[in-house]
């Protein structure tokens, strides 16, 4: 009768755990011929790149390479600066993603050369020497998505109307973590002129939520149609990059495949 040991009964387990979980995380399980890759995630205002975390462990167990920018949201130029060194750090072609503020990144910082489309999640898209206040100019706002601005000129959400305005379809503790980690966005930021506008040269994706609070929903489809985009809506709040990450995941996936198509 042969004697198996514990520490063998062990090491062979871990070895079929790694077995079933390496796949999921690796590019093979994306087509060979597939030329788009990589994928890197911009947050916006008042949130940072942790609420990503849905549509990045969707994305990687499909295969792709996926980067979540760390914005410090003191200004454009220092937001652009932070998703450029990411962008810098990718092999090959890119699908760069932004959500809210994190659309006027993306349109400054997507004239980089690795970048091979750009999606919108419920985001601003304004054009070269725009800002993105212009964006506001004719639309209405929402009586619960109220900015607070301190005496640095730094932003706020509203602590009462925090849920509300920005994050309705989340769970309560869900809302008051994410309103209990705000981070203050530089409210000059948003008059800042933008030098360059990517989605003029780059194909555009747009995911728009149709219960979002932080822009009147005309807004959101008057930006997305002068881009030109292909537009997906959703159910959902402004904090959709969490809620709806199978969308968000699924529109990325779908532009990656026909971004690379595009360039062959």
């Amino acid at each position: 009768m042969t004697t198996i040991s514990t520490a063998t009964i062990v090491a062979a387990a871990f070895a079929a755990a790694i077995t079933v979980v390496n796949p999921a995380h690796s590019a093979d399980t994306l087509p060979q011929q597939q030329a788009v890759k990589n994928v890197v995630l911009v947050h916006g205002a008042f949130a940072d790149g942790s609420g990503w975390r849905g549509v990045y462990d969707l994305l990687t167990a499909r295969g792709y390479r996926v980067s979540i920018v760390q914005n410090p949201l003191t200004s454009l130029a220092d937001d652009v600066a932070a998703t450029k060194r990411v962008l810098d750090r990718q092999t090959g072609q890119t699908i760069l993603v932004g959500h809210s503020w994190g659309g006027t990144i993306i349109t400054e910082a997507g004239v980089h050369p690795d970048v091979a489309g750009l999606v919108y999640v419920s985001a601003l898209a304004p054009d070269a020497g725009e800002t993105t206040a212009d964006q506001y100019k004719g639309f209405t706002g929402s009586p619960e998505f109220v900015i607070e601005t301190s005496a640095d000129g730094f932003g706020f959400l509203d602590l009462q109307k925090f849920k509300a305005g920005f994050a309705a379809d989340t769970s309560d503790a869900d809302a008051a973590f994410l309103r209990d980690s705000q981070v203050p966005v530089n409210m000059s930021s948003f008059a800042t002129k933008l030098e360059n506008a990517a989605w003029r040269s780059k194909p555009s994706w747009a995911v728009i939520a149709t219960e979002d609070k932080a822009f009147d929903g005309r807004m959101l489809h008057k930006m997305a149609d002068r881009m030109g985009a292909k537009i997906t809506e959703v159910k959902a709040s402004h904090a959709l990059f969490m809620t709806q990450p199978k969308v968000i995941a699924d529109v990325i996936d779908n532009a990656a495949r026909s971004a690379g198509e595009a360039k062959r």
